[in-house]
């Protein structure tokens, strides 16, 4: 099978990632092996090619935003069949066993393994995945506008469940960088009736958050209308963490969600006074990726995409780094 590998993490302007024939691989007991029609193009794989992550597995097949369907099924696997169209996200496996599983944050499993990090993932032709953690896509989004539902969605919609405005159903949510997660945090946090203000440096962002339904849209150093009830950094460096935390109003909570950030710097201790919070996002759980797949069918939340050939991998993750990317990139493949 063709697939683009990684065989050694390198600044992504050198195009690391390399188009190579492959073993397809074959599915064990317990695995479906799944012909890939979509892959998501994730900051995450960026940080894994770079080095910013450190290296679990090389050679490397990375993507974990996977939409394709079922062409074998190994043994011992129940409710799955050939020809079923499936997803697979970033958490590949846990064990279920451990203290973090007992308590439903499988997120936090001690043995958990990641697709796309830890065992190869979707840049490529073919996978093979443990049936338990594969999930049915919605018949609303095509293979191309499914996969980015499967972590920027997922994952943004476990970040956006932390801020606790879901419950109350209202209230002012602050976005910090607009990409791929944050466009569709707009629209599930809109469909759910809340208040959203979204903060970028770029202005052509500015203008993209309003069309797509910002209350309001601003530079991220920029003083919006209201303090905020809850705000969601998706931008992976510190001093927009930090102005995310002086527009927070008083018992407001700001949540981490990227995987990666730059060394926080001294900040006055009157920023978490007056019973401010601080929560990050690890990864995410089966709930996460089942709830916001029904919920993104429901209101028919689309993620804007930009389509790369497989081989064109490279200059997806080179354009998403510059901010070039509108919504999501996504690997179309087969």
């Amino acid at each position: 099978m063709k697939a683009m590998v990684l065989e050694k993490q390198a600044p992504i302007e050198t195009s690391p990632l390399k188009l190579m024939d492959v073993d397809t691989p074959s599915p064990k007991e317990g695995e479906v092996l799944i012909k890939i029609k979509a892959c998501g193009v994730c900051r995450t794989d960026l940080h894994i090619i770079e080095g910013e992550l450190p290296a679990i597995k090389l050679p490397l097949i990375p993507g974990h935003q996977i939409v394709g369907v079922i062409e074998e099924v190994g043994d011992d696997v129940k409710g799955l069949t050939r020809g079923e169209r499936v997803g697979i996200p970033w958490l590949y496996w846990s064990c279920g066993k451990c203290k973090y599983c007992k308590r439903g944050l499988e997120n936090l499993c001690d043995n958990a393994l990641f697709t796309g990090y830890s065992v190869d993932g979707g840049y490529a032709e073919y996978v093979v995945a443990p049936a338990e953690f594969v999930h049915p896509m919605p018949r609303t989004h095509d293979d191309l506008h499914a996969a980015p539902l499967l972590c920027a969605g997922a994952v943004g919609y476990r970040a956006l469940r932390l801020t606790d405005l879901i419950d109350r159903r209202e209230g002012v949510l602050g976005l910090f960088g607009f990409g791929a997660s944050a466009n569709l945090m707009l629209k599930a946090a809109k469909a759910l009736g809340l208040e959203v203000y979204v903060f970028t440096h770029s202005p052509w962002k500015i203008e993209y958050a309003l069309k797509l339904g910002a209350d309001w849209a601003g530079d991220t150093r920029e003083e919006p209308p209201k303090k905020l009830d809850a705000a969601i950094v998706f931008a992976p460096v510190s001093w927009v963490f930090i102005e995310a935390l002086k527009k927070l109003d008083k018992g407001g909570r700001v949540v981490l969600g990227e995987i990666y950030m730059t060394p926080i710097e001294k900040m006055d201790y009157s920023l978490l006074w007056l019973e401010r919070e601080v929560k990050t996002t690890a990864n995410v759980t089966r709930r996460d990726v089942r709830e916001f797949l029904e919920l993104a069918e429901k209101h028919r939340i689309m993620p804007d995409i930009t389509v790369y050939d497989l081989k064109e991998a490279n200059k997806a993750l080179q354009d998403l780094k510059k901010g070039r990317v509108k919504g999501t990139a996504v690997l179309r493949i087969n």
